[in-house]
C-alpha cells in the first residue's frame, strides 16, 4: 500500500471557457447537430423566406441560414408586399396594417420587460422632448413608440434618424436590434426608455416586436420547417450564446436567456390585442385582426 507520500496527487482540469465549453458540445453533440442541420437543409425548398440580420433572431433561423435572404425588417416588408418573399420574420406593425398576412401561431421575437434593444436615447427629460429622430429599420418599435407617448400626453415630432452615425449627437433618437446594442454598450451621454420595460410598466403583458409573417398561399411545408427551426435554436440555444461572437458571452446569456423570448402564447396573443386597442384609439389606423395558423 503506497505511503500518504507515494500516492498520486489528483490533477483538476483547467477551467474551461466559455468558449472552450461550446467547441467541446460541438464536438460530442455534433454528430446529431450535423443529422438535424442535414434534414432541415432543404425544408424551405420552393419558398422565399427572409428574416433580420440581429442576434435576437439567430435562434429563429438555426439551420435555415443558407436558405434565408437577410435584411432589416422595413426592407423585408416592402419585398413581401411585392410578393418577392413567401414569409418573412417582419414587424409585427407590418402584419396590423396590412390585411394580406396570416402570422405563424406559437413563434415570436417578444419580451417581458426590458427588451434592452429598443429603446429611447434621450439627454432632455421626456416629457420635455421637442423632436425625436427614429430608426427606420422597425415598424413596431415605431408604433410603439406612438402609443406610450399618446398614452404619457407627449406630442414631440418624429424625424426619420439619417444615419447611425448621428445617433451620439442627436438630443433624443429610438433605435433597435444590434445598432442599439452597440449604442448603449459605448457609454453614451443620454438616459435610456427601454420600450419593452414601458409597456409592461403601462400593461402587465409582454410585447411582440416580431412575428413570421406568411403569404396566404399553400405552405403547410413552410410552416414546418420554420417551427423545426425554432425548436432546433431553443434546444442548442447555449451553443449559440457561447459560439457567437457579438458582444461578450455574459451579455449573448442574459440577452437570448432572459430579455428575449421566442414564444407566441395566450399571454403574447393578449399583448397584440392591447396593442390593436391603443392603435386603434390613437388613430394609428387602420388596423386589421392578425389571423394565426399553425
Amino acid at each position: 500500500m503506497p505511503t500518504p507520500e507515494e500516492t498520486p496527487k489528483l490533477r483538476l482540469a483547467p477551467p474551461e471557457t466559455p468558449e472552450e465549453l461550446a467547441r467541446r458540445f460541438e464536438r460530442e453533440t455534433r454528430p446529431g447537430l450535423l443529422q438535424q442541420e442535414a434534414q432541415m437543409e432543404n425544408s424551405l425548398a420552393g419558398f422565399k423566406i427572409g428574416s433580420v440580420p440581429y442576434l435576437n433572431a439567430v435562434p429563429l433561423t438555426r439551420g435555415l441560414e443558407e436558405q434565408i435572404l437577410f435584411a432589416p425588417p422595413s426592407e423585408l416588408a416592402r419585398l413581401l408586399q411585392r410578393d418577392e418573399l413567401d414569409a418573412a420574420l417582419v414587424s409585427l406593425t407590418e402584419v396590423l396594417l396590412h390585411d394580406r398576412y396570416d402570422i405563424l401561431d406559437g413563434i415570436a421575437v417578444a419580451s417581458l420587460g426590458e427588451v434592452q434593444s429598443v429603446f429611447l436615447a434621450h439627454r432632455q427629460p421626456l416629457a420635455e422632448m421637442r423632436e425625436i429622430y427614429c430608426d427606420t429599420a422597425s415598424l413596431s418599435s415605431l408604433h410603439l413608440l406612438k402609443v406610450l407617448l399618446a398614452e404619457n400626453g407627449w406630442r414631440p415630432e418624429l424625424r426619420p434618424l439619417p444615419d447611425y452615425a448621428a445617433a451620439r449627437s442627436l438630443e433624443n433618437v429610438l433605435l433597435i436590434g444590434d445598432q442599439a446594442l452597440e449604442f448603449a454598450r459605448s457609454s453614451p451621454p443620454h438616459a435610456m426608455w427601454d420600450l419593452g420595460a414601458a409597456w409592461f410598466d403601462l400593461t402587465g403583458l409582454p410585447f411582440v416586436y416580431a412575428v413570421w409573417a406568411l403569404r396566404r398561399i399553400p405552405n403547410e411545408a413552410l410552416r414546418r420547417g420554420l417551427r423545426e427551426a425554432r425548436n432546433f435554436g431553443l434546444d442548442t440555444l447555449d451553443y449559440i450564446i457561447s459560439s457567437r461572437t457579438e458582444f461578450d458571452h455574459d451579455f449573448r446569456k442574459d440577452y437570448l436567456g432572459w430579455h428575449i423570448h421566442y414564444h407566441l402564447g395566450a399571454e403574447e396573443r393578449r399583448g397584440i390585442a392591447r396593442f390593436i386597442e391603443l392603435l386603434r384609439k390613437h388613430g394609428l389606423g387602420p388596423v386589421f385582426e392578425p389571423r394565426f395558423v399553425v
